[in-house]
């Protein structure tokens, strides 16, 4: 399996990237399949294929970009009514590039985006066994 991804090339300065912000650690750039207008990635400079990879402190670095970039989105357009931080983890989670990245989806009223899931209702008898076998997975 190749190893590089576009973010790799991004990174590189060998494929095009509409850039928002460039540090040490991390680039972040206007998706070219955006979920809302505005939808911005925020990439770690290294690659971590997946978040049990990821650094804590480069994660942490990830979602301070986010923040910011999601501030700048919201001053840039008054549309903008608020923000999505999202982070796929794995194919089944719809992870399709093996870099991790954060999305920040800026959300409009209408924009039809949003989570499609019903949430369900578990016994409190099971949200403690879960609760459970996390903690002793920690």
């Amino acid at each position: 399996m190749n190893p590089y991804t576009i973010f790799s090339e991004i990174i590189a300065g060998t494929a095009e990237a509409s850039r928002v912000h460039e540090d040490d650690t991390a680039i972040a750039f206007m998706d070219i399949r955006p979920l809302t207008t505005g939808h911005v990635l925020v990439v770690p400079k290294q690659q971590y294929r997946t978040l049990a990879e990821l650094p804590p402190e480069v994660g942490a670095h990830l979602f301070v970009v986010g923040q910011k970039v999601a501030a700048a989105v919201r001053a840039s357009n008054p549309r903008v009514a608020g923000v999505n931080l999202f982070l796929a983890d794995g194919t089944v989670a719809g992870q399709e590039i093996f870099h991790v990245h954060l999305h920040v989806i800026p959300r409009m009223i209408g924009d039809g985006f949003g989570l499609r899931a019903r949430p369900s209702s578990p016994h409190r008898s099971e949200l403690d066994r879960l609760a459970a076998e996390i903690a002793a997975a920690l």
